[in-house]
C-alpha cells in the first residue's frame, strides 16, 4: 500500500506533532507501508520521510521544479519525481497512492486534502481520504464540515467518507475498511 501523506512544511509549535509524524513515519516502514509526499525534507513532511526511511520503508517524493531549485527537496527518497507545477504535483502524488491522509499542516496541507475529498465525492477515485487527527487539529474543520451539512451545502455521506485517526493501526485498518459513497454525479 502507499499512502500519500500531506503535511506541513513547517513542524509547528507543539512538539507532539513531531513525534506523532516520526511514529506514523517509523509504524508506515516498519508495516511495509510505503509513503508518497511533497518530495521537501522540512518540516512535518521531511520527519515522516526521514522516519519512514529509516525504519526500512519506501518513500516517493513529488516536487515542483521551482521548489526543487530552492533546494527543499529530499536527496535520500526511494525515488523523487520533478514535476512542472502544484497540479501536477497533485496528480502524480494521485496516481502513485492508494490512499491519502492529511497531518497537521497550512493551507497548502488543506488545499491537498480538499482536492482529494473532493475527486472522492465526485468519483473521480475510490480511495479513502483521511485526518491524522492528531490533539484534536483538525475538530474545528470537522465542526465547519457539520456547519455546511447543517445548511444544506453537504451531504452527510460525504462527510463520513473522511477517515478520523490517531494512530498508524487505525488509518491502515480503516483505510482497508473504507467503501466508497455514491457518485454524486453518476454517468447514466
Amino acid at each position: 500500500m502507499k499512502v500519500a501523506v500531506y503535511c506541513g512544511s513547517r513542524s509547528g509549535n507543539n512538539p507532539v506533532f513531531v513525534d506523532k509524524a516520526r511514529e506514523l513515519g517509523t509504524w508506515f516502514g516498519n508495516h511495509g507501508i510505503d509513503v508518497v509526499f511533497g518530495g521537501g525534507h522540512v518540516g512535518l513532511m521531511g520527519i515522516v520521510a526521514d522516519a519512514t526511511l529509516a525504519a526500512g520503508g519506501r518513500v516517493y517524493g513529488v516536487i515542483p521544479e521551482s521548489l526543487r531549485d530552492r533546494e527543499l527537496a529530499h536527496d535520500r527518497l526511494t525515488e523523487l519525481h520533478v514535476v512542472r507545477d502544484m497540479h501536477q504535483r497533485k496528480a502524480r502524488m494521485a496516481e502513485l497512492a492508494d490512499g491519502f491522509l492529511a497531518l497537521p499542516g497550512g493551507i497548502g496541507t488543506l488545499e491537498e486534502l480538499f482536492e482529494a475529498w473532493t475527486w472522492g465525492q465526485l468519483g473521480f477515485h475510490q480511495k479513502p481520504c483521511g485526518l491524522y487527527n492528531i490533539n484534536g487539529f483538525y475538530d474545528p474543520l470537522l465542526a465547519m464540515v457539520q456547519t455546511m451539512q447543517e445548511n444544506g451545502f453537504m451531504n452527510q455521506e460525504y462527510i463520513d467518507m473522511i477517515i478520523r485517526a490517531e494512530t498508524p493501526e487505525a488509518v491502515i485498518e480503516a483505510f482497508g475498511n473504507y467503501r466508497p459513497p455514491h457518485e454524486k454525479w453518476p454517468l447514466e
